[in-house]
């Protein structure tokens, strides 16, 4: 992941992230790049499945555009790394 538009674009990076906390969940490896339509639904699905986390971007939005809005793909993470805190999955430092 290099940024927060292009790097996100075929869906990999979001299957990625949310395979490293559910590596149960889905077959990271038998995914193809050229399925963004299938990678980005089942990333979103996953993250509300598994991590309660609300379906702020549509499928059909991200794979309008070559390069999906860095804005929305910085705001999803953040509502996910939210949701995998209150899961207990990511560790934050106490202050």
């Amino acid at each position: 992941v290099q940024n927060f538009s292009g790097s996100w674009g075929s869906g990999l990076a979001f299957c990625a992230l949310l395979h490293s906390f559910f590596p149960d969940a889905f077959d990271f490896g038998a995914l193809e790049p050229d399925a963004r339509r299938q990678n980005f639904a089942l990333a979103f699905a996953t993250a509300e499945e598994r991590a309660g986390c609300a379906p702020l971007l549509e499928v059909e939005d991200m794979v309008r555009l070559p390069v999906p809005d860095a804005k929305c793909v910085y705001t999803y993470l953040q509502e996910l790394y939210r949701c995998l805190v209150a899961k207990g999955l990511v560790k934050t430092k106490k202050r």
